[in-house]
């Protein structure tokens, strides 16, 4: 037996009783192998409803492997899953879709749906996009905004795909708004909405994070001497019961630059003061080299400066599914009560 196959195999087991959770949540979405810390780093296989999700990031995985895989999930969780390899080891973590490796069934490339918290999700193996449409270490986060939306007005920055508003909705919030800058992303929320007709309409504003955000936070708008800005959607000011700010490492912009290691608090400050009094702000951070320890106060800091000090907080951590070591994980959550 490979030491892969061994290492997918005690990864399996130590899932049994997380996967039975799971299930009776209504979730089949989820990660069968976190290998930074099941034993093959740069490996993750994730479960998406149907489909198997294998992604190399360092190497390439053979065939042979690769289908062993597959087999091994098959065998010890009693799954018929549809394949998809990512070979994602060549230049800034970018799909080799000329897929020498292995190349998916037309079944597996599919527009499929996955389930999470009883929810539905559009699953695509391959999309326009590098990333997988539903990130699977937010899921507690979507999970606890369900949980505490109910009559509600919620705001989701960098909303990405828009689980968050979905989980909000579901949860019974009064008003949903889904805010990102790319409308492919958007477009899949509309998607996601549609997959639960029972659940009410959500917004969805197309927008750069800083012009959107500043307008609510009733800032100016900044912009460098002699350069013109692009046009941007005019929002009123004002707040919301919950916000969530889960932004990327980095991304520039005309607006500004996002800077999760050097400038959290331009993203964070005007978060807080759009976040309604009593309301709750949820801020994340995903990066490996940031301690959740030095973030923390940097974000109580800031929220202390900014006039809008943190009555209490909390650490929420990503699911069991995504095992850390030093409990370090590189995605941070934190619960800000205002």
């Amino acid at each position: 037996m490979s030491s892969l196959n061994q290492a997918l195999r005690a990864a399996l087991d130590h899932r049994q009783d997380l996967l039975v959770e799971l299930h009776q949540q209504g979730t089949d979405c989820y990660r069968l192998f976190h290998g930074s810390q099941e034993g093959a780093g740069g490996l993750t296989i994730d479960r998406y409803g149907p489909q198997l999700l294998v992604q190399s990031f360092h190497q390439t995985l053979e065939r042979e492997a690769l289908l062993q895989v597959q087999q091994t999930i098959g065998e010890q969780l009693g799954l018929d899953t549809l394949l998809v390899y990512n070979d994602r080891s060549r230049g800034n973590s970018r799909i080799d879709r000329e897929d020498p490796v292995y190349r998916a069934e037309e079944e597996a490339l599919e527009d499929l749906v996955g389930h999470e918290w009883g929810l539905n999700y559009r699953i695509r193996g391959r999309h326009a996009g590098q990333d997988p449409l539903l990130f699977l270490d937010l899921r507690n986060a979507r999970g606890w905004v369900k949980a505490h939306s109910a009559g509600k007005s919620v705001l989701n920055l960098f909303a990405y795909t828009c689980g968050v508003g979905l989980s909000a909705a579901a949860g019974g919030a009064r008003e949903v708004c889904n805010l990102d800058f790319a409308e492919g992303n958007l477009a899949v929320g509309r998607e996601n909405g549609q997959l639960n007709p029972h659940l009410p309409a959500m917004q969805f504003v197309q927008s750069d994070y800083f012009p959107a955000i500043r307008q609510l936070a009733g800032l100016p708008i900044t912009q460098r001497r002699g350069q013109k800005l692009p046009s941007y959607p005019r929002l009123e000011q004002r707040q919301y019961d919950l916000v969530l700010l889960d932004p990327p490492a980095w991304a520039k912009s005309a607006f500004g630059t996002v800077d999760l290691l050097r400038d959290y608090q331009s993203l964070l400050k005007p978060a807080l003061l759009a976040t309604a009094d009593n309301g709750v702000l949820i801020c994340c951070n995903n990066l490996a080299k940031v301690a959740l320890d030095d973030w923390r106060e940097q974000v109580l800091r800031c929220a202390e400066k900014a006039g809008r000090p943190v009555r209490e907080w909390q650490v929420l951590t990503p699911g069991q599914d995504f095992p850390s070591l030093d409990q370090q994980p590189p995605l941070k959550t934190l619960i800000l009560h205002l």
